[in-house]
């Protein structure tokens, strides 16, 4: 009986395999698609499995394949063939498991390819030495529109952002009631205005962790602030676009700057690129973050027709403008993360929003 595996599983092993059999990837351009003038030949992938590092060498007819305890030549042909009934089972399938093609099982054998996902610690999916074998190595996420994605910016508790309840003292079964809201996709907004229905004001406090401050710090002294007023209208107005949302920073001007500096200076795009790239290429919510790039340097998305595009930070402004028009705020779990409730802290009740970005699907 054939294994199953997760459309991301498979869609990393599309792109690992289309990769080789192509030699070669095409740039993407800000709107995401494909940059027909930009196109950056392939000479060697480096993967990591369970056992060890393997190179994958590109020849003309062959790709040569060397680690610890393998060395095997086979037909580049054969990477485009898998790559195709990959392709074709994940883009026919309903389900998120998809059953492994026929043959393809064999192939993975004779490739010695035993782990669907590469087996890193430094969050890259595989390495790319571009136009030479011995050229640098260059790590590589892949992000598949074929399949769910990996957020940029995972939710989770760490990211949550503090807003102080003012004006009306509430009484505990005022703030009981509010709690009590029904579960619903707009519990979150649902309690924010029955807060303000009952005299209550949100004002933006602090974020809950001592790291993710720190990291939003490093963007700009001001910006928790301004993160938590584009996840706020995020619930409030149901406006997800980060691109949409920053046009709504510049209406409200939450940090009170001058017209000069948000029109001829951009500066609420100019922080929301900076901060996302700092995500792409490796900030994250828990771990300290002081501005150096991680092993991750660029992206690899694979569209809705398969086509693969290459986002690298040494193209910055293309990878950038990627980004802002390409990502978008997403809802955490409510429960899992811990957001959405009045908590009281030595006296004084706030409320946690859950900052989550992620890439559009489309």
């Amino acid at each position: 009986m054939a294994f199953e595996a997760t459309k991301k599983e498979w869609s990393e092993l599309y792109t690992f395999f289309r990769l080789l059999a192509d030699g070669k990837v095409s740039l993407g351009t800000p709107q995401a698609k494909i940059n027909e003038e930009k196109c950056w030949p392939i000479a060697m992938i480096q993967r990591e499995e369970h056992d060890g590092t393997r190179r994958y060498f590109i020849e003309k007819e062959n790709i040569r394949i060397e680690g610890e305890k393998v060395n095997t030549v086979l037909p580049r042909e054969d990477f485009a063939t898998v790559a195709g009934l990959i392709l074709d089972a994940v883009k026919s399938s309903a389900d998120n498991n998809v059953p492994s093609p026929e043959g393809v099982e064999e192939f993975l054998d004779a490739a010695s390819i035993f782990d669907l996902e590469a087996q890193t610690e430094d969050r890259t999916d595989f390495s790319i030495a571009f136009w030479s074998p011995e050229a640098p190595l260059t790590g590589f996420n892949v992000r598949s529109r074929l399949s769910a994605m990996n957020p940029l910016l995972d939710g989770g508790r760490t990211a949550n952002l503090k807003l102080e309840q003012t004006g009306v003292k509430f009484a505990t079964p005022t703030v009981n009631k509010i709690n009590a809201l029904p579960e619903s996709p707009n519990e979150v907004a649902e309690r924010m205005m029955l807060i303000e229905r009952l005299g209550g004001v949100l004002k933006y406090a602090d974020v809950a962790d001592r790291v993710f401050r720190c990291n939003l710090l490093m963007i700009d002294l001001h910006f928790p602030r301004v993160l938590a007023e584009m996840v706020r209208i995020m619930h409030l107005d149901g406006v997800t676009r980060v691109n949409e949302l920053t046009e709504q920073m510049k209406t409200m001007n939450p940090l009170k700057i001058k017209e000069e500096l948000i029109t001829k200076h951009h500066f609420y795009e100019y922080k929301m690129k900076q901060f996302l790239m700092a995500l792409a290429l490796g900030m994250r919510p828990a771990k300290i973050f002081n501005g150096t790039d991680s092993a991750v340097e660029g992206i690899l998305l694979v569209n809705g027709n398969g086509e693969i595009l290459c986002y690298h930070k040494s193209e910055k402004q293309v990878f950038e403008d990627f980004l802002y028009q390409n990502t978008r705020f997403e809802k955490g779990s409510v429960d899992k993360d811990k957001y959405g409730f009045l908590e009281r802290e030595n006296g004084v009740y706030y409320f946690k929003l859950n900052a989550k970005i992620g890439l559009i699907k489309r």
